[in-house]
């Protein structure tokens, strides 16, 4: 078993991860985008494919995450200015 069949088989657990995840809509915001920038990164930048595609899902996640929350306290901010 060579490093190289090693890097599919990792690589095939963090899609399946990725895809489980991405099943629920909510949390999965930003994982899938994050996750297909960071596996291309890592895999161009040698070979680590499959971590950075995990990594990328993180942070794809918590941007996502960090834009909501704005976009909901602009909300909340731009409403009690509309009632008056």
């Amino acid at each position: 078993m060579g490093t190289d069949h090693i890097g599919h088989i990792l690589l095939a657990a963090v899609l399946a991860a990725v895809l489980a995840f991405a099943s629920q809509p909510a949390a999965a915001k930003g994982c899938v985008k994050g996750a297909v920038v960071g596996g291309v990164a890592g895999h161009v930048a040698g070979k680590h494919g499959a971590i950075s595609a995990a990594a990328g899902c993180a942070v794809g996640h918590h941007q996502a995450k960090k834009k909501e929350e704005e976009q909901q306290k602009q909300a909340q901010q731009a409403a009690p200015a509309a009632s008056q």
